[in-house]
């Protein structure tokens, strides 16, 4: 049974802009795994903002709900290349409360837009 499907874009040079403009912000929404490469390389702002707008996408498949910390979902990807999702803390909870058992997400970047859809699945 799917319980929320969310949907978010971002565009590319705004969130760039945004990171420099804000040094920490960077540290607010992800966690350090999700800003390097597995080669140890820093990720690319298309890559985050990617994940950015996947997180922004698991808050509306939850609802929307007020309190959710962003680094309480974590998206990582597997050795086949699938991104999945990893969710923790205020993230969890609401999840639980809903029902949430499994998660799918899909991201994409191109034409100086990342994009993401996320379904929360019971």
């Amino acid at each position: 049974m799917i319980i929320g499907v969310g949907i978010d874009v971002a565009e590319i040079d705004r969130f760039g802009e945004a990171l420099k403009r804000t040094p920490e912000l960077a540290q607010r929404l992800f966690i350090e795994e999700e800003l390097m490469l597995p080669s140890g390389e820093r990720r690319g702002i298309a890559s985050l903002a990617a994940r950015f707008a996947a997180k922004e996408a698991v808050a509306k498949a939850l609802g929307a709900p007020g309190g959710l910390h962003w680094t309480d979902a974590e998206v990582y990807v597997e050795d086949s290349g699938q991104p999945r999702l990893r969710v923790q803390g205020t993230v969890e909870a609401r999840a639980v409360e809903l029902g949430v058992r499994s998660w799918h997400v899909s991201m994409s970047h191109d034409a100086g837009v990342a994009s993401a859809v996320v379904i929360a699945e019971g």
